[in-house]
Parts: structure tokens; sequence; C-alpha cells
């Protein structure tokens, strides 16, 4: 079995924290063979996709066997896992992974699916499992939110890992001011959630594998700070889910297997979900330390359960 993994340039991965180095030392483990490309490798002559791959054994990190020219029909398997932002090179990678699958290639997530459900917009399919949430660009909606709502935060629908993230209250000054930048004057629509408090007790990250929960952790916010993501310093907790969060992840797992949506992470905080991330979840590294759980292998076997 071969394997190709699209994502950000090797040399940028941090093989100790990296969900996708983790799933590529597993499937090296499962005798697979992994190859590597970047987004802008891969092209397309006529109905067929082709890609510049490397040949690679991501274990230990990382050695590169050969790099040549291959028909995306060479591999059983590709894994879409570029980092946001999705922007037109994400984009047009998606639509050229799009004629892979067309010819028969499984892509992990589905290419449309990578389209279509934007991490912060995708959560609202199912709102009534969300904290109250407004999205729009309407300077007088966004304000009128605020004061019904007393505190919120402001999310902007293409951010990742926290950036840009901003808690509100509505004592706070220069309020139509702040709204005007963040919307561009009212031509870019944001998320504006109700602030759960009880964030400082930490935001789980839950993984999910075909629709099932397999692994999760706490992300505790660091001191001063109200967000809990790992990449502006929250702290990783063991932990297990609540009967609530076992809940949620039963309502949308329908939804996530019948659009392709293989390999995610929702955000739950205080028992409402948050976000429903689909580009490249993280987490891997931390459940597999945290909760001596191998999951990069169980997600491995479950997806090579698929080829049996």
């Amino acid at each position: 079995m071969k394997q190709l993994f699209v994502l950000d340039p090797l040399e940028q991965i941090n093989p100790s924290k990296d969900s996708s180095a983790a799933l590529m030392q597993a499937a090296q483990r499962a005798s697979i063979e992994v190859w590597a490309c970047t987004p802008s490798d891969l092209h397309a002559q006529g109905d067929q996709v082709w890609v510049k791959a490397s040949h690679v054994k991501p274990e230990p990190w990382i050695d590169y066997i050969k790099t040549v020219n291959k028909p995306s029909s060479d591999f059983d398997c590709i894994w879409m896992r570029k980092d946001p932002p999705v922007d037109q090179p994400f984009l047009y990678a998606t639509h050229l992974l799009d004629v892979a699958e067309r010819n028969g290639i499984l892509v992990i997530n589905k290419p449309a699916s990578l389209r279509a459900w934007n991490e912060k917009l995708g959560a609202l399919r199912f709102s009534h499992l969300m904290a109250p949430t407004l999205v729009g660009s309407g300077i007088e909606e966004l304000i009128e939110f605020v004061l019904h709502h007393k505190e919120i935060v402001i999310k902007p629908l293409g951010g990742k890992g926290g950036e840009g993230v901003i808690r509100m209250s509505s004592s706070a000054a220069g309020m139509e001011a702040l709204f005007e930048l963040v919307t561009n004057k009212g031509k870019l629509p944001v998320m504006l959630q109700r602030f759960l408090p009880e964030v400082i007790h930490g935001d789980k990250r839950i993984l999910l594998v075909n629709g099932e929960p397999l692994g999760a952790i706490n992300r505790r916010p660091k001191v001063g700070d109200f967000r809990s993501n790992l990449a502006v310093g929250g702290q990783a907790e063991e932990t297990e889910l609540s009967t609530r969060e076992e809940e949620i992840c039963t309502a949308i797992a329908p939804a996530l297997k019948e659009e392709g949506l293989f390999f995610v992470g929702i955000d739950v905080i205080d028992g409402m979900l948050s976000e429903i991330n689909v580009t490249s979840p993280t987490g891997i590294r931390e459940v597999e330390k945290l909760m001596s759980i191998p999951l990069a292998d169980q997600i491995i076997d479950r997806l090579t359960d698929n080829f049996s």
C-alpha cells in the first residue's frame, strides 16, 4: 500500500508535536509506503492528476529516498494535511484532488467537504449544540448582539490556532470602531459567540475517526489569557468525555461520515460545540502522551480496514 501526504514543507514540521508526522510514522509502522508533497507539487494532464512526490521514511524524522513524478493513481490514499489558511493555493489543490478522487483515489478529507466546511461556519449545521452565535458584517447587528449577551468573543472566519480571537464586554469603549476594523467597514463577516466563563477550566479537543471519538485532551488557557489553543500557550491535560460530549459526537457523526470527513477535531467548551476542524486537525501527539493511547496507529488501522 502507498499513501501520499499533501502538507507543508517537511522541513517546517516539528515531528514531536505534529499530527501529520504522527500519521506518517504510524503508516510506516504498518508497512505502508509513505510519500509526501506540497500542494504546489500537484498538477493535471488531461483527466489525470500527477504529483512530484518524495518517497520518505518518516521514522526517525526524516529520510528522503527519492523524488519522482508519479500519477496519483499510484497511491491507494491521499491525505490532504496542508495547514490553514484556506487560501487560493489550498482551494486549487482541493480541485485537483477532486480529479484524483473521480479516478477512484480515496482522499482524506474529501476535497469538496474541505471547501464546504469552514472550520467556524461548519459548526452552524449543529447550532442547537452551540452557544448563542451570530455571523455577519452588519455593525449595528453585531453591537446589538454584544449588548444582549454582555460578554462575547469575536472570531475571524479564516483564523486558526486562536489567532485574532478577541474577548469583548458590552461596557467596552470603541465598540463601533473595533467592528469597523474587523469587518473592513461592514464588508467582511465575522463570528460572534457568547463568552463561556467555564473556558478558564479548559476547552476540550476531541478527535473523531470516521465519526467515532478515539481520543481527547483538555486545553487550559495560560494565565492572563482566555484562549486555550496550544499554539498560543494553552496547556494540554488528560481528560475523559462527559455524557454531554459523547452526545455531541453522536449527533454530528452521521454528517461527518456522509460527507467524507474521516479525521476531524472538534472543540467543546462547557458542553457547547465551538468548532469543527477538518483541514489538518491537531492533537494526536498530546493524546498519545497524556492518555497513553497509540492514536495514530489506531487511525491508520481504521483506514486500512477499508482496503481489506
